[in-house]
């Protein structure tokens, strides 16, 4: 099939969009598919395979800003986005913003059936707003985003179910749903890695993501503060992110200085695996690449009790989470799992058993099987309709 994937956001692989987006553009073209992605990469300009359309030009104070974020967003370009789509088997589109929504509608003009996967919480963008916690704010994005642009797809791909419950509980409809994980690498893997001579005599507790709001680093920051163990904690806190001068103003009173750093792909597998604990503080998360990704490798995992947050599914037990945003609640919780290293080697070897489930090939399989069921059922809706009409 050919198959046109679209992504407003696409860049380097440091957010879970992107990571999910490359995960399936590679699978799918592994299976002999031919794969257009549409997209405002400008690097990839001149790259077989990639259509890209302009970005947004924001005024200075806000383009800054989303800079800062690591994203650059997408501007649809009518010309680039019917090449694009014209011609293609089925189209998938990653996230509800302006080049999905718009490709969304070029796909329903040519018929041609449409896929788009859940992976933006309406708290991801609120929070920027510093409005995240007003439900009904949170509300009305998701049913705007259902207005224009889910109730426009054949089937709508949900990383877990609890994304799923959360949009069908706020739109009061029951959506044609696949609950499929984004997955964990094979490369994401248990391995014996050194700690640094410099870590040697450290706990390593690590946390990734982008240094953002919803993330809660700060709630990682200060607990640390609370700990008896403060003053052997080495804090790594791999990403990037608005967020980074204020939270290393706040890490400066630890006596152990964080590091702050982004990591390549393969070099943040490895920190993974010589770190001691991973700590996700996340208040707002869909799915949690990062999390799942500590879990392949049998990290004892920590998460936050969060509402709004997927990750605490994936603790094997209650002594793995603490209270959201309870900085003494999560110190109580790293404290536990130090004073405790043999009891922590058998919840390492749970929490590595429990990642079989998350095995990427088998999930984008399931993506794949996902676009194959809808274009089918697209092919005899299609058939029929010709069968009526004669």
């Amino acid at each position: 099939m050919t198959i046109t994937v679209v992504c407003d956001v696409l860049g380097e692989e440091n957010n879970g969009t992107t990571i999910a987006a490359m995960n399936l553009i590679r699978f799918l073209k592994s299976q002999g598919h031919t794969v257009r992605v549409l997209c405002a990469d400008q690097n990839r300009k001149g790259e077989a395979g990639f259509f890209v359309v302009p970005n947004y030009n924001f005024p200075k104070i806000i383009d800054s800003y989303i800079k800062k974020v690591g994203v650059t967003l997408a501007k649809p370009d009518e010309d680039i986005v019917r090449t694009t789509i014209k011609g293609s088997d089925a189209v998938h589109v990653m996230i509800p913003l302006m080049l999905g929504m718009f490709a969304t509608k070029i796909a329903n003009e040519y018929n041609i059936p449409v896929t788009a996967g859940f992976h933006m919480q309406a708290e991801n963008f609120t929070s920027h707003l510093k409005v995240n916690r007003v439900k009904f704010i949170n509300t009305y994005v998701y049913k705007f985003i259902w207005k224009h642009m889910y109730s426009h797809v054949n089937a709508i791909h949900y990383p877990t179910k609890f994304i799923r419950d959360t949009f069908e509980s706020r739109i009061k409809i029951h959506t044609n749903g696949y609950v499929i994980s984004n997955g964990v690498n094979s490369y994401v893997q248990k391995r014996d890695i050194p700690k640094p001579i410099e870590l040697k005599d450290k706990i390593v507790i690590l946390t990734i993501g982008r240094y953002a709001r919803e993330k809660s680093q700060d709630t990682l920051i200060k607990a640390i503060k609370y700990s008896k163990h403060k003053n052997k904690i080495q804090l790594i806190l791999g990403g990037q992110g608005a967020k980074e001068k204020y939270y290393k103003r706040l890490a400066k009173s630890l006596p152990i200085k964080p590091i702050f750093k982004f990591y390549s792909r393969k070099d943040i597998i490895d920190v993974l695996n010589f770190a001691d604990i991973y700590a996700h503080p996340a208040e707002v998360e869909l799915e949690g690449i990062a999390c799942l990704e500590a879990i392949a490798c049998g990290k004892l995992t920590i998460v936050s009790d969060s509402k709004l947050s997927a990750t605490k599914e994936f603790a094997v037990d209650e002594k793995c989470i603490f209270k959201n945003r309870n900085p003494r609640s999560l110190a109580k919780v790293i404290d536990y799992w130090i004073e405790h290293p043999e009891e922590k080697k058998i919840y390492e070897q749970k929490y590595l058993e429990s990642a079989i489930i998350f095995n990427q090939e088998e999930c984008m399989k399931r993506m794949e099987d996902m676009i194959f069921e809808v274009v089918s059922e697209s092919k005899q809706k299609n058939e029929n309709k010709k069968t009526e009409e004669n």
